[in-house]
């Protein structure tokens, strides 16, 4: 099957693709270009792991159609921003503005590609697509379905946390697969019927079980408009903000209507923890080592006691005094409630909870995101402690924990911090490759 790659970043999908049966997959076009950034880091990775790979390394705007492959399956995790096709400058740059370029580029591929357009998508985001805007929720994944369905193909969708099937990082995201009109997916869907395939018949199911959460007796739901731009100004307006969107963790859609439910995980082989992925303690370079200070175990343990991070420090000022990094460290991770200031006056209450620290290994890990690198404290950023040194985690595991090859990012002039950004936007591997092998098993 041959398979285009857009917004490529270091080859997640290309890896899961290509760990399914050999020959199944064959990426015959990828493309990777991040704005405002003068050096292209991940296409030098691109390059660097894929070399003998025809790989396009300029923004998708400027790419010509005609140019591109044909191929079967379009790929992409393509950036969550802006979606909507109003024209009002205030909500949005349009069609064609600087954030809308992103999905509506896909748009364009698949529209002027016609008849030649693939057979297959698969797509992702993170999960507040089904959400956003908050004053139109699910406007922005409306806009996508009316989109496809004008193009022709039937959608469904599932966001999947990765840790739920076995994984060892906890990460959410929507998967989105379209089948074009015409195509056995296709065909089987309409007979089988909406609500069947979701919940017993269709791709996401058969890869990810789940349990659903309704009752499997509503009537379709309906996106009433076919005009993109009358869903992008109409779809949920009025709506209260507080109220959820209209899409829920799973649904298919197609012609206009549309099934959805939440849902509830089933699985019941291997879990991973983070444990599972660090290297020996004795091969940590000093640069990411935070502490190995004998007292560490019972501070650390008075973190996770006490109520009031404050406590701690007072209870161990000595040491805090010798290591304020720690200190630092433990302030960010602590609950917070503090004033803000509102600029023109006005003020509010700002608060946070208490988060784990270290981060525990018997468990998967918490998301990576593109902040993670870097040696100065975080709230947000992976802590282990383990042999009694308390440190960050390595890009080699930050890698493991996307499912990446050991070292897939390591590159000459490629900073740790930059790797850690990688994967930080990457997908998992392995949730690639489970429903690409699921794909070519319905197919075939």
């Amino acid at each position: 099957m041959k398979v285009v790659e857009l917004f490529a970043g270091v080859g997640g999908f290309r890896l899961g693709l290509q760990a399914v049966t050999e020959g199944t997959f064959n990426v015959v076009l990828s493309n990777q270009w991040e704005p405002s950034t003068k050096r292209q880091h991940a296409n030098e990775v691109y390059g660097a792991r894929f070399p003998s790979s025809r790989h396009n390394g300029e923004s998708i705007d400027k790419i010509i159609v005609d140019e591109i492959p044909e191929h079967d399956l379009l790929v992409g995790g393509f950036p969550c921003q802006d979606y909507s096709v109003a024209t009002s400058l205030k909500n949005s740059a349009g069609l064609y503005g600087k954030k809308g370029v992103l999905w509506w580029q896909i748009e364009r591929i698949l529209r002027e590609k016609g008849d030649s357009a693939p057979n297959y998508l698969l797509l992702e985001n993170v999960d507040r697509l089904l959400k956003s805007p908050a004053d139109q929720r699910g406007r922005d994944f409306a806009v996508m379905l009316t989109s496809l369905n004008r193009l022709g193909y039937a959608v469904e969708w599932r966001v999947v946390n990765a840790a739920d099937y076995g994984f060892v990082q906890k990460r959410r995201r929507v998967f989105i697969l379209a089948y074009r009109k015409g195509t056995k997916l296709y065909q089987e869907l309409l007979e089988i019927g909406l609500e069947r395939w979701m919940r017993v018949d269709g791709l996401f199911q058969e890869t990810f079980p789940a349990e659903y959460l309704n009752s499997g007796t509503e009537e379709p739901y309906s996106i009433q408009w076919s005009e993109v731009k009358k869903v992008s100004e109409e779809f949920n307006k009025g709506a209260r903000r507080t109220l959820p969107s209209p899409f829920a963790s799973a649904g298919v859609y197609v012609n206009g209507n549309y099934v959805t439910s939440g849902i509830k995980p089933v699985y019941d082989g291997e879990k991973r923890t983070l444990e599972s992925i660090l290297i020996p303690t004795e091969e940590i370079p000093d640069d990411f080592i935070i502490s190995n200070d004998k007292r560490l175990a019972q501070i650390l343990e008075d973190y996770r006691e006490f109520k009031l991070t404050e406590d701690v420090f007072s209870r161990h000022s000595i040491f805090f005094q010798e290591y304020p990094e720690i200190k630092k460290w433990m302030a960010e991770k602590g609950s917070k409630k503090k004033v803000r200031w509102v600029k023109g006056g006005g003020s509010y209450i700002f608060a946070e909870g208490k988060m784990t620290f270290p981060d525990k290994l018997d468990e998967p890990s918490r998301t990576i995101i593109t902040g993670e690198g870097g040696k100065s404290p975080s709230r947000f950023k992976h802590t282990v402690f383990k042999d009694g040194v308390l440190r960050r985690l390595m890009p080699i595991e930050l890698e493991r924990l996307n499912g990446f090859p050991d070292n897939h990012t390591k590159l000459e002039g490629i900073t740790d911090s930059k790797r850690a950004f990688f994967m930080g936007n990457a997908l998992i591997v392995g949730i690639v490759k489970r429903l690409g092998a699921t794909l070519a098993s319905r197919i075939s």
